[in-house]
């Protein structure tokens, strides 16, 4: 059960964290060339992350 609430706290931040991911992305980018065929995944494992992260602290806090 502490699994599935997790996710559906993540899946609601996926949308808000899509902003935040393409800055940090932008950020890496400016300081370690990414390659474009890398660009987009690396800006989705972005936002998953970020999502994940605040799922868990929504959920334990």
């Amino acid at each position: 059960m502490d699994i599935v609430l997790t996710l559906v706290f993540s899946i609601v931040m996926l949308f808000f964290m899509i902003y935040p991911a393409m800055r940090i992305t932008e950020w890496i980018d400016a300081r370690y060339p990414i390659p474009e065929a890398y660009y987009r995944p690396v800006m989705l494992l972005i936002v998953v992350l970020l999502s994940l992260g605040i799922g868990l602290f929504l959920k334990f806090a």
